[in-house]
């Protein structure tokens, strides 16, 4: 794959990632064909910012969780209510970084 393109979807879409991800996902993005390319490029992301910003918003619902895929964890925590408001603050320092991750685990996959 053409490194200027790599380089360009990288610059867009930095903030889906954790920085120490990055460079392990620039390296395997190099080695894509063009027809996974318009795959890796069509996918949509989760938001870490609007996550969060859910999770102080629905967080003691689980919103925040299904919003990013843990339907178990969501479920969880609506039946909880946020495990009595603690698992509600605690997922307000967690939720980014788990948003993060499952945009790897999303890249990784179509990668694959």
């Amino acid at each position: 794959m053409d490194a200027q393109r790599v380089d360009m979807f990288m610059m867009a879409n930095s903030k889906f990632f954790e920085s120490h991800h990055l460079m392990q996902v620039r390296d395997r993005m190099l080695s894509l064909d063009d027809g996974r390319w318009m795959m890796v490029q069509s996918l949509s992301f989760y938001d870490p910012t609007t996550t969060l910003i859910v999770s102080l918003i629905g967080g003691g619902l689980g919103i925040d969780r299904f919003m990013i895929g843990d339907t178990g964890m969501g479920i969880a925590k609506l039946l909880t209510c946020g495990g009595l408001g603690v698992w509600a603050i605690i997922d307000l320092f967690l939720i980014m970084g788990a948003a993060r991750e499952k945009n790897l685990d999303k890249l990784t996959r179509a990668i694959i």
